[in-house]
Parts: structure tokens; C-alpha cells; sequence
């Protein structure tokens, strides 16, 4: 999810040695994490650069009329919603409301140029974005939404969202606005306010700011991704960038909770825990395999590497010396997802109406990938947990998404994931337009 021909140059004089990063780099004010260990017991990561980086963007081409992901044996996939306009993220109201963020990438100048050239614009949905939140109720629980509204519009690449006591938050990509907000809203046309300013303009690769709130409501949680792949634009670009931000609601309080986490978006808590856990979209440009997208129970305090190591105390080779105090106390990640899989979405399966093997573990949207020769992600996975911990290997859930591999042809892209009140759980297919309903055959 970064770059292409411009900052292919950047990256090979990277590679080579040329152009320093600035020593700054925003670091959590809680206490350090436990350093990891310098390896894992079994390290199968490929050196940097084992294979050359490649370019290869999915041409997207939509479902054919009638076709469906594909989910496991027991499973329906139904069509919740269509018509919308790169659906990005979904949010559940704690009145059942569902609401769903349409924005995109926007690209301006030599970068909108080279996406169009290079056919990304059209893979990854880019152009005018939406900028809205568009609301959807089930009131009859058939599963299938009878109220489809624009609750919010005129709004900065929107993302996360939070009802919080009676205030709806949105997370824009420059800023975080709340808005008075009463349970059945169909329509928010009141007035906002802007709580936080967040890192945003320039080179602005990771847009999505995502949001969570504590179990009891006093703090937010904000994911702000990085703006570049490795720092090349140095470290002064960086500033808030990389973290999760915490604040109290009304935005004062501001401090970093994890830092080093190129991409963080999805977040989600682990049921009957206190453990906040985020997916992470890695680095690029170090070959098929490297650097593994992951998710990982987030630690308060904790250092996660980016950009001057990766997975851990792997060094990264563009960076070569760099701040070997933060290498040395970087925590290992918990889960690896693929390299390149750009797994974004995420959501803990909290319900019952699937077979209890799902229940309590972690759903993945992973967008798919660009930067490999060949296709991955452009699925839904699932990683089971058990006590809170990951309790096995992540696993394939929804597929169908890439039509013929060798043509690089697929018909969606999923990305943000969510649990629904009845157990089922929607998928947000932007690149489609397309929201998908997965339950379970009773």
C-alpha cells in the first residue's frame, strides 16, 4: 500500500546505502515492554532481498452476477449492501445501528499521474473520495437492512467511528470530530467539533485513523499509521505517526500507548480481557516475503521496530545502524500474516451463532497485495484464541475474492471486518462496493 515508481528510486538509494534518517522518532511515555528475544527459536525469514521487490497490482473486475466470496462449509454469503462508494470501515452502534465510513485514497499531481500510468488508481479504488458515513438498520433482524441513510457528509477521508455517551465520533484523517448524538439519529447535520488534530498532508500514504474506546468508556484509542515506507522522508515527517495515541474523550491527555507500528488500523479488545490487539500493514521493497503484515496484542509502552527493525530485532538493511537502542528493545509480534497481505481489518468474534471453534478468536480482512509476483491476501482469515491468546495459525475464512491469478484479475478486495449483534459478521468489499453478510447455517 505504498508507492510506485517515484519511490522505487527513493528506496534503491535506501538500498544502497544513500540518504540518512533523522535520530527522531516518537516513542511511548508509558514504561519500555520486556525486550524480545534477538531471533525466534525456528527463524524462517528470508534474507532481505532473497527475491527482487516486484510490482503487481490486482485488476479489479467486480463479481459477475449471482457469484459470492466463499466461506467454510456451514456458511451462507449474501449480499447485505451494494451501491456504495469504496466502503471502507464498519461500526456497530450499541443500539444496533450499523454504520459504514465510504473514503479513499486521494492522489494529487505526479502521484495521481503515476496511478493512473502504472493502473493502481483503478486497482486500489483511487480518486474522489466519498467522505461520508452512511447508515443501516435491520429492523426486522432478517438481515437484511430495510433504513439506508447518509448520517454524515462532508467529512476529511473518514475512518474510524465511536458512540460514546451522546457523541458520535469520526476519525478524519487530519483530526478526530465528535458530534451530539442521540440513539435512532438518522441524520447528523449539527455542527461538529474537532477534539484532536492529527498528522496528515504531504506525502499522507496511511490516511485511515481508526478508533476504540476502553471498557469503561474514559479513554480513545487512535491508530495513526506511518507516512512513508521506512522514514526515507526522515523522522521530523514522523512525529505521532507509527502509534497508537491515547487520549480522554473530550481529546486532552494525549500520549503514545505503543509506537513502532508502521500500520496500524484494525483494533479490537480480546473478549473477557483488558488486552487491546491491532493488525498491522508492514513494510515493502525487501522482497515476496518480507516483511510479514501480523497481529499482535498491543503492550503498553512497547516498541514495535518500525522502521529501524522489523519483526522484532531484525534489522532493516536501509537503515543499517540506526538506532540500535530502539533494535535492541523491539517485542516480537504474535502472529505473522504473509508478507504483503495488507491485513487491515480486524474484529474478535464475541458471539455465539458460530461453531464454537470461532468463538472468542480473531477475524483478519486482508486487502491484498502489490508489491509481490505473485497474488496474496484478498481474503478474510481467522486466527483462533484461546484464554486470550492465539491458539493456533491463521486460518482461511472468506475467500473468492481473486478471479484468475495469473491475469492478476480479482473481484473485490476485503478490508474492514465486523461482528454483528446476531452473530453473523459483515465484510466491507471497498474495491466491489459491496458489503457481504456471512452466517452461520442453523
Amino acid at each position: 500500500m505504498t508507492k510506485v515508481l517515484y519511490w522505487a528510486a527513493a528506496g534503491l538509494l535506501l538500498a544502497f546505502g544513500f540518504g540518512r534518517v533523522s535520530e527522531s522518532i516518537s516513542e511511548p511515555s508509558a514504561r519500555p515492554a520486556t525486550p524480545a528475544a534477538a531471533s525466534f527459536p525456528a527463524d524462517t525469514l528470508p534474507a532481505p532481498y532473497a527475491t527482487k521487490s516486484t510490482t503487481k497490482f490486482g485488476k479489479v473486475i467486480g463479481w459477475p452476477a449471482g457469484k459470492t466470496p466463499v466461506a467454510p462449509a456451514g456458511f451462507t454469503v449474501t449480499k447485505y449492501a451494494d451501491g456504495l462508494r469504496n466502503p471502507r470501515w464498519i461500526y456497530v452502534a450499541p443500539n444496533g445501528d450499523i454504520f459504514v465510513s465510504e473514503a479513499n485514497t486521494e492522489k494529487k499531481g505526479i502521484e495521481k499521474v503515476e496511478a493512473v500510468v502504472t493502473g493502481r488508481a483503478k486497482s486500489q479504488n483511487m480518486g474522489e473520495s466519498a467522505n461520508r458515513v452512511t447508515l443501516f438498520r435491520d429492523r426486522d433482524k432478517d438481515g437484511k437492512p430495510e433504513v439506508r441513510e447518509v448520517f454524515l457528509a462532508g467529512l476529511n477521508q473518514p475512518l474510524g467511528m465511536l458512540v460514546l455517551g451522546n457523541h458520535f465520533y469520526v476519525a478524519n484523517t487530519d483530526g478526530l470530530w465528535r458530534y451530539p448524538y442521540k440513539a435512532g439519529d438518522t441524520r447528523i447535520t449539527a455542527k461538529g467539533e474537532k477534539v484532536l488534530e492529527l498528522p496528515a498532508g504531504g506525502y499522507n500514504n496511511h490516511w485511515t485513523r481508526n478508533l476504540v474506546a476502553g471498557a469503561d468508556g474514559k479513554k480513545i484509542y487512535i491508530s495513526v499509521g506511518s507516512a512513508s515506507n521506512v522514514g526515507e522522508h526522515g523522522m521530523a515527517e514522523e512525529q505521532r505517526r507509527a502509534n497508537i495515541l491515547e487520549i480522554n474523550p473530550d481529546g486532552s491527555g494525549e500520549r503514545i500507548y505503543a509506537a513502532g507500528l508502521r500500520n496500524p488500523v484494525g483494533m479490537d479488545w480480546a473478549p473477557g480481557t483488558n488486552t487491546l490487539w491491532t493488525a498491522v500493514n508492514e513494510r515493502d521493497e525487501l522482497g515476496d516475503d518480507l516483511v510479514p503484515d501480523y497481529l499482535t496484542s498491543v503492550r503498553e509502552g512497547a516498541f514495535y521496530g518500525w522502521p529501524y527493525s522489523y519483526f522484532g530485532q531484525h534489522p532493516d538493511p536501509r537503515l543499517k545502524g540506526e538506532r540500535p537502542d530502539l533494535v535492541q528493545k523491539a517485542v516480537v509480534p504474535d502472529v505473522p500474516l504473509g508478507a504483503h497481505t495488507a491485513s487491515l481489518g480486524l474484529a474478535f468474534y464475541d458471539q455465539t451463532a458460530f461453531p464454537a471453534k470461532y468463538r472468542k478468536g480473531a477475524f483478519v480482512g486482508q486487502h491484498g497485495s502489490w508489491n509481490r509476483s505473485e497474488l496474496v491476501g484478498y481474503k478474510v482469515v481467522f486466527v483462533p484464541f484461546k484464554e486470550g491468546k492465539p491458539a493456533g495459525k491463521p486460518e482461511d475464512f472468506l475467500t473468492g475474492f481473486i478471479a484468475d491469478a495469473g491475469k492478476s484479475e480479482v473481484y473485490g478486495r476485503p478490508v474492514g471486518v465486523e461482528v454483528l449483534p446476531d452473530g453473523s459478521m459483515l465484510v466491507a468489499d471497498d474495491a466491489s462496493n459491496t458489503l457481504w453478510r456471512v452466517s452461520a447455517r442453523r
